[in-house]
């Protein structure tokens, strides 16, 4: 009997919960306007005021016409449920109430005229129009509230239909309950889908910008990732030269002085203090931002590995030629070593002006062009243009921006566009010497 008791108490919980969530949803008139459409804009507004403007017509002439009511009490009953329907535009639940008693209103006066024997065969408790201005309510509701408030409105608007004619009834008329609750629940199920739809291309198209916008930073950090390692390799070749040189020179003179030695001696101790604390930072940078598919508590030998340098084009443009990409080289002037900075950068924006032609311009021919000059080097990579429809490509979009910070890094710039004609084109000028810091151009990549 205590298990029963118990069961009876949980229900009856249960049910007060449920009454408590419904009042809260039901009695409320806060404001939740109808969005415009995607395509049509305003175009649903538009058509739900002419609806409501025929709703007002015909539910006069019926409600006067066929019902025989009064002038006065079928203009209330119009005006009520034409106002539901523009209502609900805006405050769908008070219009849902503003419906239900123009309804509720219309069946009592049209009950009055059937008992009297006034009138035959009149459809109630639910009349043609009044069955149309409440499923366009109830439609225009599960647009925007949870599936649950609409449930509630069609049980609450359900409860209405059975009191009226399966409790109350009325003689000498044509049932339209069980018709009018069906297509009722038709058009909560059909609100509440698009409903459903709409916030889930909302939240895909959400997903969609979150994803674009983490790939396009997790790009440019990993680009940015791999420049700082590289310029790593090349500063620390360079510190650890002038530490060595420092450490030696004292035993290259002989007699050297005092002042000399202790000189030396300040410019290592810079050097390896320099060194150290680039290799800390760039151990900081290489663990928050590890190259992809790489961890970084794991060592990996290919992070030290030598960088590439315009000794190695050669190769690349085999490469290339050998995924399918037609490839012509030309080098002017005179040829001569540069600062690695620069012959690592030329090499990368070589690399990635034809990964692009892969991938942008299939069937494409590329032409590169060094041109060596007494202050730098000129860099141009250029291409005829796509000869077939490029398949989509998943790339952030950053090559060019990871291109033009290599440019800028080293005082250079960088310009990239369509050719006159056909085609497209990459033209970076790299100096063969950097300007001093505060003279460096804006880097923001507009180079």
């Amino acid at each position: 009997m205590s298990r029963l008791n118990h069961v009876a108490d949980k229900g009856a919980k249960a049910v007060l919960r449920w009454l408590r969530a419904a009042r809260a949803d039901l009695l409320t008139v806060r404001a939740d306007p109808l969005p415009p459409s995607e395509w049509l804009r305003w175009v649903p507004h538009g058509f739900v005021f002419l609806a409501a403007f025929g709703i007002f017509f015909g539910d006069l002439n019926q409600l006067q016409g066929y019902g025989r009511i009064g002038h006065g009490n079928a203009l209330l009953v119009a005006l009520g449920q034409c106002g539901a329907a523009v209502l609900a535009l805006r405050r769908p639940v008070p219009a849902l109430w503003l419906s239900l008693i123009a309804s509720l209103a219309g069946a009592v006066l049209a009950r009055r005229m059937l008992m009297a024997g006034q009138i035959d065969g009149f459809p109630w408790p639910w009349h043609a129009w009044g069955i149309a201005t409440h499923t366009l309510v109830l439609l225009l509701l599960a647009l925007r509230v949870p599936t649950r408030v609409s449930v509630e409105a069609w049980a609450v608007t359900a409860l209405l239909t059975y009191v009226l004619q399966g409790l109350w009834g009325a003689w000498n008329h044509s049932a339209t309950g069980q018709t009018a609750v069906v297509l009722f629940a038709v058009a909560v199920v059909l609100g509440s889908a698009l409903r459903g739809r709409r916030e889930a291309r909302a939240e895909l198209l959400e997903q969609t910008t979150l994803t674009a916008e983490e790939r396009a930073r997790r790009t440019l950090l990993e680009e940015r990732g791999r420049i700082a390692r590289e310029l790593h390799d090349v500063v620390a070749h360079h510190m650890s030269v002038i530490s060595i040189q420092a450490q030696v020179a004292p035993h290259l003179v002989q007699n050297p002085s005092d002042e000399l030695k202790e000189n030396l001696a300040g410019i290592r101790q810079n050097a390896v203090e320099a060194l150290t604390e680039l290799r800390r930072v760039l151990d900081v940078l290489r663990s928050e931002h590890p190259a992809p598919g790489e961890r970084a508590d794991v060592p990996d030998t290919t992070r030290h590995a030598p960088q590439p340098t315009l000794d190695r084009l050669e190769a690349l443009v085999e490469n290339t030629r050998a995924a399918g990409l037609t490839v012509t080289t030309e080098i002017s002037g005179e040829r001569r070593p540069l600062p690695p900075g620069v012959e690592l950068s030329a090499y990368r924006i070589v690399q990635e002006a034809l990964s692009n032609v892969l991938r942008h311009a299939p069937g494409a021919t590329a032409h590169v062009t060094l041109a060596y000059d007494p202050r730098g080097l000129r860099v141009e990579v250029a291409d005829t243009g796509a000869a077939r429809e490029a398949p989509p490509s998943s790339g952030a979009g950053h090559g060019l921006l990871g291109m033009r910070e290599r440019a800028v890094m080293l005082g250079g710039r960088l310009t990239a566009g369509p050719r006159s004609g056909r085609g497209y084109k990459v033209d970076a000028y790299l100096p063969d010497s950097a300007p001093p810091a505060s003279e460096l151009p804006p880097q923001d990549g507009t180079a």
